[in-house]
C-alpha cells in the first residue's frame, strides 16, 4: 500500500471495514478486532492512527510492530488467523502499520481470546462487540459448517408435519416403501434417517427443513418461512397495491397419487399443474407462481402454422428458477423477515433476506456455481424437480431466458443482508 492509499483509507474515517489503533493496545483488544472483521468482510486495521484520524506513528520499530502483529493473529484469535502487514512511511517521522485482513477469511466464525475463553466477534458499524448466539449460528451457517434446515425446531413434534405430503413425497416422488399411516415409531424412524426429524436425548423434533418442506403450519416455529407477495401500479412501492398477499404453507405442492398407490385420496383445494404432476393442494413455490401469473399480462397470438401462441411479460421459467433460488438458498436464521415479492409496472423483482453464502458472488452465480446454504431442503426440491443438478439455473433459465425474452440484462444485486434478483419487462 502507498502512501496515497492509505490517505483515502484515513479520509474514510473508522466504519464497519475500518478501524484506527494506537500500537500500545493489549493483544486481546487487537485480537478482538482482528476476529471481528474476519467474521464480517475483512478490511483494515491501521496501527498508529487515533480515533480522530490524526496520524501519531508506530511507537516501535515497523520490523517489532510486524512480529507483535503475527504474534497476536496466531494466539489471541482461534483459529488462527493469517493476516497481510505493511509498513507505509507517512513522514519522515512517522509510520503506519496496515493490517490487512481477507473479505473472504474461509475459517469463521473467528473467536477472540479473553483469559482463558474464547468469544466469538461481531462488527456493526464501527463498534466491535461480542457476538449473539443467533449471529454466532449465522456464522457457521454462512460458511457451511452448519446447516439451518438441520436444526432441530424445539417444541414442534411428529403431528406438525403433513403426513399426505410425507406419503406424497416417498411414495411418489422417491418411490419408496414407506411405514403404515398409524406406525409413528417407523415413520419417526425414517425422518430421523433422512433428517426430516432430530432425536435429542430420547425426544424426537422436526428439522427446520422438515417443516419448511412438509409442516402443516410452518409459519408457527418458522414466521419467516413466508412470502410477502405484492403487485404495484406503477414504478415504486405504493400502499394502494393492485394485489397484495401472504404466502404460507409448506414449500412444496400436494400432487396427485398412481393408481397404484395405497395412499390416493386428496381433498382438491387447487387444482393446477406443475413439473412434477396434478397439483392438488399448492406449497408456497406454487403459490407464488401463480400470484405472478395472474399478476402479469399475457399476449396471444396466431403463429405462421396457425397454431395459438402466448407472450408474457416475463418467461415464465424465469420466473419460476427466481422463485425457486429464493426459498432454498435464503438465509432462514433471520428470524420474523419474509421474502418479499414485487411486481411494478417495469420490473420483477424478489429479495431474499441474507447475503449470500460463504465465497459466492454474483460473478460465480453467472457462471453456475452450484453453492447451497439449505442442502436438505435443495435436495428434496430437486426430487420434485423444482431444481436440477446443474447449477445452471441462473445462467440458462434466468440471465439467457431474459435476453432471449426481450433482450435485457438481469440485475443481481447483494447489499445490505440481503439478496435481490430483478428482471426488466
Amino acid at each position: 500500500m502507498d502512501k496515497d492509499r492509505l490517505a483515502d483509507i484515513i479520509r474514510q474515517g473508522e466504519n464497519s471495514g475500518i478501524e484506527f489503533k494506537r500500537d500500545d493496545i493489549h493483544p486481546q483488544q487487537l485480537g478482538k478486532e482482528i476476529a471481528a472483521l474476519l467474521n464480517l468482510a475483512g478490511g483494515y486495521i491501521l496501527l498508529g492512527v487515533e480515533d480522530n484520524g490524526i496520524v501519531s506513528g508506530l511507537s516501535r520499530t515497523p520490523e517489532k510492530a510486524e512480529q507483535w502483529v503475527m504474534e497476536v493473529a496466531h494466539n489471541h484469535v482461534r483459529p488462527g488467523a493469517t493476516v497481510h502487514w505493511s509498513a507505509v512511511s507517512w513522514d519522515s517521522e512517522k509510520t503506519v502499520g496496515v493490517i490487512t485482513l481477507p473479505n473472504s477469511a474461509p475459517d469463521k466464525p473467528y473467536k477472540a481470546k479473553r483469559g482463558a475463553s474464547w468469544v466469538t466477534q461481531s462488527r456493526i458499524g464501527t463498534t466491535t462487540r461480542d457476538s449473539t448466539r443467533e449471529e454466532e449460528a449465522r456464522l457457521y451457517i454462512n460458511t457451511g459448517k452448519i446447516q439451518y434446515d438441520r436444526f432441530p425446531v424445539l417444541g414442534a413434534t411428529l403431528a406438525d408435519l403433513d403426513f399426505r405430503r410425507l406419503i406424497n413425497y416417498f411414495s411418489e416422488v422417491r418411490l419408496q416403501i414407506f411405514p403404515e399411516d398409524q406406525d409413528t415409531d417407523a415413520w419417526t424412524n425414517l425422518l430421523v434417517n433422512t433428517e426430516f426429524m432430530f432425536e435429542s436425548n430420547g425426544q424426537f423434533f422436526p428439522t427446520a427443513g422438515g417443516l419448511l418442506l412438509f409442516g402443516k403450519n410452518p409459519k408457527r416455529y418458522l414466521p419467516q418461512s413466508g412470502i410477502l407477495a405484492t403487485a404495484y401500479s406503477g414504478t415504486e412501492k405504493d400502499y394502494d397495491a393492485k394485489a397484495r398477499q401472504l404466502l404460507r404453507g409448506p414449500l412444496v405442492s400436494l400432487y396427485t397419487a398412481h393408481e397404484e398407490s395405497r395412499y390416493r385420496s386428496y381433498p382438491v383445494i387447487e387444482q393446477t399443474f406443475s413439473d412434477s404432476g396434478i397439483v392438488v393442494e399448492a406449497g408456497i413455490i406454487d403459490q407464488a407462481i401463480n400470484f405472478v401469473r395472474k399478476a402479469i399480462h399475457v399476449r396471444a397470438y396466431i403463429d405462421g402454422g396457425g397454431r395459438r401462441q402466448e407472450v408474457w411479460d416475463y418467461p415464465l421459467e424465469a420466473i419460476r428458477e427466481a422463485i425457486v433460488n429464493a426459498v432454498a438458498h435464503r438465509d432462514y436464521s433471520i428470524e420474523v423477515t419474509d421474502i418479499e415479492l414485487s411486481l411494478y409496472s417495469d420490473r420483477f423483482e424478489i429479495v431474499s433476506p441474507g447475503s449470500l453464502p460463504n465465497t459466492v458472488t454474483t460473478e460465480k452465480m453467472k457462471a453456475g456455481c452450484r453453492a447451497s446454504r439449505n442442502e436438505l431442503v435443495k435436495e428434496v426440491l430437486r426430487d420434485y424437480r423444482y431444481m436440477e443438478a446443474t447449477g445452471l439455473g441462473v445462467p440458462r433459465r434466468i440471465i439467457e431466458g431474459m435476453h432471449l425474452h426481450n433482450q435485457t440484462e438481469v440485475d443481481l444485486i447483494e447489499k445490505e443482508g440481503q439478496f435481490t434478483v430483478r428482471l426488466w419487462r
